[in-house]
């Protein structure tokens, strides 16, 4: 029987994040109820062998009664680490005092290791972790021992005396946190002595079998984009139902440059039933007038929708396969998760949808997405290719939506990527990418004052999309970028670059 570590969600940013770390060991990790009870993660058993349990960190304080934690989790026989919040929890829970701390913490700080010992085994006297907190824990019952403080967090790490549970202030799945992965690593393997026999192999048997069970001998329709997360979908859904799934591009006209075209080429060789969809106009009619990200969001959202429900009403189908994963569902809130931005496939959804609803890489990071991608054959310009939003350039253009404005920022991105292609730097960033801003300014162009459009560019490295640091691109490779955009896109004098983290930033602008 697989061995499993549970995570309890209790909303916070990098809940899937640490399931993800958890994936990497080999050890399978799920996603659970923060209210699950102590008999439910027995039944578990049923299934798996759950070794142990993580509590997740969550913006809200241990003192608000909106959620029910079940207490005896504490007094079953398995590793329990509280990361943060559930960190707060577990202390709070047990006779322990947590405070709002005198001066927050966010971002990178250093961990004196008071006792490297349990999870904590091989760290160095100082730490470099990542904080996101506004509440500490300043008090721990006697059953409690200290191993870790920071200059706000007197209570950093600790432990129960004789039973294998711990808390952590601070963040270990996150990669700024320099040794968090050894942690995670003595909390899976050793504390919890789970065995590491996960593989994705495992995820791509039992996601065909389960959407085989989900959507049995009834037609679907996917929205094939072309990214790796549609594309994967669309092949994990074409093994399990075969040609009753049609897949469909929709052209909204905010797409990359030659993006049909290249589609059409791409997956010609593989059995996707591929339609090709213009609705340029419809799109670009709905979003005129409009600014406000959210509203873009939300208005493509549904406009993707009801292209799906006319094109599934053609075929008779009763069933919308998405290629959603778990970025896409964190960011756009869950039940105790803040809202960041919502994504036309997940926010964006309008309330009354005729379609049911697939998503088999739901509980994904895009890192685990390109492993299925390359397990399931597809080409690395599909696996390896970067992320691109659903609601394509709409949210790569502060303001206004319009064909022209929408051309400037498309023909810009163009450019940037071919350089950076060029240069042989595509496979070192997350993402690179034009951003057409609401400023113009003044330049000079050929002896003559100018006073046109300003292109931001945004290169991002990164693991999984949940943090990112920006690119140190030489300088003479942005030069030659913001002279080719300057030189052959007419309505552009200005070019500038982003050098903002996720946190405190997004890696898409809105």
């Amino acid at each position: 029987m697989t061995d499993c570590i549970l995570v309890l969600d209790f909303g916070g940013q990098y809940c899937h994040l640490i399931a993800r770390r958890i994936r990497e060991l080999n050890v399978y990790s799920e996603i659970v109820s923060p209210e699950i009870t102590a008999k439910e993660i027995e039944n578990y058993n049923k299934n798996y062998n759950v070794r142990g349990v993580i509590i997740s960190g969550g913006p809200q304080s241990v003192y608000s009664d909106k959620i029910k934690f079940d207490k005896d989790i504490l007094n079953l026989d398995l590793g329990i680490l509280g990361i943060c919040y559930g960190n707060q929890l577990i202390a709070y829970s047990t006779g322990g005092k947590v405070e709002s701390a005198g001066k927050k913490e966010f971002g990178i700080t250093n961990a004196i290791i008071d006792k490297a010992e349990g999870i904590l085994k091989g760290m160095n006297k100082k730490e470099k972790v990542w904080m996101s907190h506004s509440d500490t824990v300043t008090k721990i019952s006697e059953d409690y021992e200290l191993l870790a403080h920071t200059a706000n967090s007197p209570i950093a790490a600790y432990r129960h005396k004789t039973k294998d549970i711990y808390g952590l202030q601070w963040h270990p799945e996150v990669v700024h946190t320099e040794n968090g992965m050894k942690i995670l690593r003595n909390f899976t393997l050793e504390v919890c002595k789970a065995k590491p026999n996960w593989k994705m192999e495992d995820f791509i048997d039992s996601s065909v079998r389960e959407i085989k069970k989900n959507i049995g001998d009834r037609k679907a329709v996917i929205a094939l984009s072309g990214g790796v997360d549609s594309s994967a979908a669309a092949i994990l859904t074409a093994k399990a139902i075969g040609k009753n799934l049609i897949s469909v591009f929709v052209d909204t006209g905010l797409m990359r440059k030659n993006e049909a075209e290249q589609i059409e080429k791409i997956f010609k060789n593989f059995n996707l039933n591929l339609r090709i969809i213009d609705a340029s106009e419809r799109f670009f009619s709905a979003l005129k007038g409009v600014e406000d990200p959210e509203k873009k969001r939300k208005i493509i959202g549904e406009n993707f929708i009801r292209v799906f429900e006319e094109a599934a009403k053609e075929i008779n189908a009763e069933v919308l396969v998405q290629g959603t994963i778990y970025p896409d569902r964190i960011e756009s809130g869950t039940q105790h998760a803040c809202t960041i931005k919502s994504h036309h496939n997940v926010g964006g959804l309008p309330s009354k949808l005729k379609l049911e609803i697939v998503e088999p890489l739901a509980d994904l990071y895009k890192d685990e997405v390109r492993v299925v991608a390359k397990k399931l054959s597809l080409p690395s310009g599909i696996a390896e290719r970067m992320p691109f939003p659903g609601p394509a350039l709409a949210i790569r253009i502060i303001g206004e939506i319009t064909p022209e404005r929408t051309e400037i920022v498309r023909e810009a991105d163009a450019i940037a990527n071919e350089e950076i292609g060029k240069a042989k730097l595509d496979m070192e960033l997350w993402q690179s990418f034009a951003v057409l801003l609401p400023v113009k300014s003044v330049g000079v162009q050929g002896d003559v004052r100018t006073y046109k459009n300003t292109i931001a560019l945004r290169m991002v490295q990164s693991k999984d999309g949940m943090t990112a640091n920006f690119a140190r691109i030489p300088y003479d490779i942005l030069e030659k970028i913001s002279t080719r955009i300057t030189n052959e896109i007419p309505q552009v004098n200005r070019v500038v670059y982003d050098l903002t983290h996720k946190p405190p930033g997004t890696i898409e602008w809105e």
